[in-house]
C-alpha cells in the first residue's frame, strides 16, 4: 500500500506486517538453505572434523572423472544441437508473418513444461524396441527384429535432450531476433554488404546475448539431467545427478553423495550467475518494437520453401514423439485397445504395486494442490514485498530496504540453480535427524515442490504487481476504503489472473516432479511420475501399456496448464 495508508497503522499491526512478510524467508530458510547446509557439512565434516577425501574423490576416482566428463560432454553436445536446430526455426517465427503461427509456436512451447518422465516415455513409444518407427519397419520389410535400436544408447539421450530443450532455445532467441530493427541490416545491405557478410558481422554479434543465455540454460537442464538419463539411458550412462541417486539410495554411501552435490551446486551456481548476467543484458540492449515493423509475409519461392521446410521440423520434432505416445498407449497385440487406461484403475492381484495405479493419480494431485497452495500463498506475499520494497527504493528511502529488496528476491530464485536430486537429497539428510526428524511426514514431499515452485510464481506474479499504480490505493484510501477493500477492490483484479498463472505453473510442477519424489515419495504412496519410472523397469506388455497411458494422462494436463498459462498471462513480461 502507499506510504499514506501505512503511516495510519498501528505499531502491533507494522509489526505483524512485517512478521508475515517474512515468512517466505523463513519458509526457505528452513526448507531451503537448511537442507543445503545439512549437504555441506556431511560433504566436508563426516565425523565431526574437517575431512575433504570425499570432495576430492571426484578428481582422483577414475569411474567419477568418467562420469563427470560424460556430464560435461553430452550436455555440451546437446546444448549445440539443440542450438542448430532451433536458430532457423527462431528467425522465420521472428522475421515472418504465415498463416497457423500461432499454433506452430505454442506447440514448439509445448516440450518446456512437460515433466522428464512423459519424455523419456515419448521416445520409448517412438524408437524403442516396440516402438512406432520399429513397428512399422518390422511390418514393411517383413523384419524378425527391431532395426533400430537406439535405446538405452547416448543418441537417444541427445535425442530426448534436443527436444526437451528446443522451445528454451526457440522462445528466447525468437523473442530477442524480433526486438532487433531490421535498419540495421538493411544498412548493412544498402553499403554493399553481402546476406553472409551480414548474419555474421551484424546479425549475429547482435544475437550474441541471447545466443549465450538460452546457450546457459540449455546447459544446465542437461547439466543436471536426471529422468531422461536414468529411463533412456539405463546402467551404461551416469550423470553428477544420477550418481548422487545411486551413491545415496543404492549404495548408501552418504558422504560421497553430499560431496557430489556440493560440486554440483557449485557448478550450476556459476552457470546460473552467468545465466543471469547475460539475461540482464538481454533485457538492456534492445528496446521492444512493434511486430509489424518486422515480421514480413511469405511472398518468394525461397522463402516459402524456407519457411515452410521450419514449420515441418518443428511439427515432426516436435509432434511425433507426442503423437507416438498417444498412439502407443492405444495399441495392443490385437490392434486397437483401452486395455492400458482401464487397467490404471483395476487392482490386479498380481500387480507389482502396493496400490492401484489410480491411487498414484490421486496421490499426485493431492500432493500438487499443497504444493500450490504453499508456493502461491509465498510467492504472494514475497512479490508484494519486493514491489512495495522496490516503490520505497525509487523514492530515496535507506538502502537497507535495497540490500532486502535485493536479498528476498535472489534467495527465493536460488532453486532454479538448485538440481532436485540434491534437493531431495538435502531433504533426506536433513529431516531425518533431530531437531527435525521429519523425513516420515506427508508435507515433505509438497513442500520440497512448493520450493521448486515458488521462483516460477513469483516471476508470473511480480508484472501484476508492478502494474498498480500507488495513486488508485491512495484514491480508494481517500475515500474511505479499509486495508483489507483496497487489496480487494484495486490489487486484486489487476493481480488474479497472475495470480492463476503462478498456481498453474506450480501445480503443473509438482505434478511431474521426479527428482525429489523419488527421493521422498513413501513406498506405499507414489507419484505419477514414479509410477510412470516403475511401470517402464517392469518386464511385460500391460506393465508397458500402463506407463504410456499414464504418461498421456500426464501430458494432457500439463498441455492443458500450458494453454491456461498463455490465454491468463500479463502482457508479455517475465521469462518462463
Amino acid at each position: 500500500m502507499a506510504e499514506s495508508l501505512t503511516g495510519r497503522r498501528s505499531p502491533a499491526r507494522l509489526i505483524l506486517a512485517g512478521i508475515v512478510f517474512l515468512l517466505p524467508i523463513i519458509f526457505f530458510a528452513l526448507f531451503y538453505i537448511y537442507p543445503l547446509g545439512s549437504i555441506l557439512r556431511l560433504g566436508l565434516i563426516p565425523e565431526g572434523v574437517l575431512d575433504t577425501a570425499a570432495l576430492t574423490q571426484l578428481f582422483t576416482d577414475g569411474y567419477l572423472l568418467r562420469v563427470l566428463w560424460f556430464t560435461t560432454w553430452q550436455a555440451m553436445v546437446s546444448t549445440v544441437l539443440t542450438l542448430l536446430l532451433a536458430f532457423p526455426g527462431a528467425y522465420v517465427l521472428a522475421r515472418y508473418r504465415f498463416r497457423g503461427k500461432t499454433a506452430v509456436r505454442t506447440l514448439a512451447t509445448l516440450p518446456f513444461v512437460l515433466p522428464t518422465v512423459v519424455v523419456a516415455a515419448a521416445f520409448v513409444a517412438l524408437i524403442g524396441p516396440s516402438g512406432v518407427i520399429n513397428t512399422w519397419l518390422r511390418d514393411l520389410f517383413a523384419l524378425e527384429a527391431a532395426p533400430i535400436r537406439l535405446n538405452q544408447t547416448v543418441w537417444i539421450i541427445l535425442a530426448a535432450h534436443v527436444f526437451y530443450n528446443y522451445s528454451v532455445v526457440l522462445r528466447l532467441l525468437s523473442a530477442y531476433w524480433q526486438n532487433l530493427p531490421p535498419s540495421m541490416t538493411q544498412a548493412a545491405q544498402m553499403l554493399g554488404a553481402s546476406p553472409r557478410r551480414v548474419f555474421f558481422e551484424v546479425t549475429l554479434p547482435l544475437l550474441r546475448p541471447a545466443i549465450t543465455s538460452a546457450a546457459t540454460l540449455v546447459f544446465i537442464f542437461c547439466f543436471t539431467s536426471f529422468g531422461v538419463i536414468v529411463i533412456l539411458g539405463g546402467p551404461r550412462f551416469a550423470t553428477l545427478e544420477v550418481e548422487i541417486y545411486r551413491q545415496a539410495l543404492n549404495l548408501f554411501s552418504l558422504p560421497l553423495a553430499a560431496a557430489l552435490s556440493l560440486w554440483q551446486i557449485i557448478f550450476t551456481f556459476i552457470l546460473m550467475w552467468v545465466y543471469t548476467r547475460t539475461q540482464a543484458r538481454v533485457g538492456q540492449t534492445v528496446k521492444a518494437i512493434s511486430r509489424g515493423a518486422v515480421e514480413r509475409a511469405v511472398k518468394k519461392p525461397r522463402e516459402k520453401i524456407f519457411v515452410f521446410g521450419n514449420v515441418v521440423l518443428i511439427v515432426m520434432l516436435i509432434g511425433a514423439p507426442l503423437y507416438a505416445l498417444v498412439v502407443r498407449s492405444f495399441r495392443g497385440r490385437s490392434g486397437f485397445t483401452t486395455a492400458y487406461y482401464q487397467a490404471l484403475f483395476t487392482n490386479r492381484d498380481d500387480s507389482l504395486f502396493f496400490i492401484p495405479p489410480g491411487e498414484a493419480i490421486l496421490n499426485s494431485v493431492l500432493i500438487a494442490l499443497v504444493a500450490m497452495a504453499l508456493s502461491v500463498s509465498l510467492g504472494l506475499l514475497a512479490a508484494q514485498a519486493l514491489t512495495r520494497w522496490e516503490r520505497e527504493t525509487n523514492g530515496r528511502k535507506p538502502i537497507g530496504t535495497t540490500l532486502l529488496a535485493r536479498g528476498l528476491d535472489a534467495l527465493l530464485m536460488l532453486p532454479l540453480a538448485t538440481s532436485a536430486v540434491t534437493i531431495g537429497l538435502g531433504y533426506l539428510i536433513a529431516f531425518g535427524q533431530s531437531p527435525f526428524n521429519w523425513r516420515a511426514s506427508l508435507l515433505m514431499l509438497p513442500i520440497a515442490h512448493a520450493v521448486a515452485a515458488v521462483p516460477f510464481v513469483m516471476r508470473a506474479v511480480l508484472p501484476g504487481f508492478r502494474g498498480i499504480q500507488p495513486a488508485l490505493r491512495e484514491a480508494a484510501a481517500i475515500l474511505g476504503a479499509g486495508g483489507w477493500r483496497v487489496w480487494w477492490e484495486v490489487d486484486w483484479p489487476l493481480i488474479r489472473r497472475p495470480i492463476l498463472v503462478g498456481a498453474v505453473y506450480a501445480f503443473t510442477i509438482s505434478l511431474g516432479e521426479f527428482g525429489t519424489s523419488i527421493f521422498l515419495a513413501r513406498p506405499e504412496r507414489p507419484t505419477m511420475p514414479l509410477a510412470i519410472y516403475r511401470f517402464l523397469g517392469q518386464p511385460g506388455a500391460l506393465n508397458y501399456g500402463q506407463a504410456l497411458a499414464m504418461s498421456v494422462l500426464l501430458m494432457l494436463v500439463c498441455a492443458v496448464a500450458f494453454l491456461a498459462i498463455e490465454h491468463f498471462r500479463f502482457g508479455n513480461e517475465g521469462e518462463f
